[in-house]
């Protein structure tokens, strides 16, 4: 029997009307490995996207168009990026 308790996850995306989304585990489920699944890919587009965004501010010919899209996926990014950080703070205690 697994003494460790049940604890609630931070899963890496949103339920309707943008409410958190949490799974109650002990940890290594399909659910949850699906979750780090997701994690690992966010936090690789997010860097994907860093560079994009550098290579985009150090080009004198980039328009306002590109750059408010850019910063639209950015903050998309920062928000999952965010969570996840949440969620491991949440799973470390």
């Amino acid at each position: 029997m697994n003494d460790r308790p049940r604890q609630a996850r931070l899963l890496p995306w949103v339920g309707s009307g943008g409410k958190p989304c949490y799974l109650l585990t002990d940890g290594g489920g399909r659910l949850s490995r699906m979750a780090d699944v997701i994690e690992t890919t966010q936090l690789d587009m997010a860097e994907d996207l860093l560079e994009h965004a550098a290579d985009l501010l150090a080009d004198a010919r980039a328009t306002p168009e590109q750059l408010r899209f850019c910063l639209t996926r950015m903050r998309e990014a920062l928000t999952d990026v965010h969570r996840i950080a949440v969620s491991r703070g949440m799973r470390s205690r």
